[in-house]
């Protein structure tokens, strides 16, 4: 007879009447709360300080000078074009950034960072140096080394299909 009550949209409840309970609970759903905690108390520091993460992300991309047609800035900063058209007319409005069209071809458009925009850089970089101490207190330089050895492999697992089939065996 079919147990219907695996049929219940709750996904929890899904996992809970057909699935054995996990001995300890699953890495990448630790991982994934532990990233939003992280996230959430990043952009509260940066929000403080007059800032936000799509602000921080296009000063350090500028700043770096590897990305200055708005078209790479979009791919480095990691959201689509328009999208970061709001944010730029929001900095270039704040008077962080100007922007210009090229003279070899009218349709790129180059960004660059102003006075004020090379002052916001160094205020916030104080706010992202300090978040980045507060996160490694307690730990030491080994502990700090294998974490990263860990998150780049986790990275690699979530990624890497070719040598197992990610679908749970089913048990006879």
């Amino acid at each position: 007879m079919l147990d219907l009550e695996c049929f219940d949209i709750n996904p929890f409840r899904v996992y809970a009447c057909c699935m054995p309970p996990p001995t300890t609970e699953p890495i990448g759903l630790r991982l994934a709360r532990t990233a939003k905690v992280v996230s959430r108390a990043f952009d509260d520091a940066l929000s403080h300080a007059g800032g936000s993460l799509p602000t921080w992300l296009v000063l350090v991309s500028l700043k770096s000078r590897q990305h200055d047609a708005q078209r790479d800035l979009a791919q480095a900063v990691g959201i689509e074009g328009p999208t970061l058209t709001h944010h730029l007319n929001r900095m270039e409005a704040d008077g962080l950034i100007t922007r210009t069209r090229r003279p070899t071809n009218r349709r790129v458009h180059d960004v660059t960072l102003t006075e004020g925009g090379e002052a916001a850089f160094q205020h916030l970089l104080g706010t992202v140096t300090g978040f980045d101490q507060q996160l490694r207190t307690g730990l030491t330089t080994r502990e700090l080394a294998t974490l990263s050895e860990l998150l780049e492999r986790l990275a690699t697992n979530a990624t890497d299909r070719s040598d197992h089939d990610p679908t749970p065996a089913k048990s006879s």
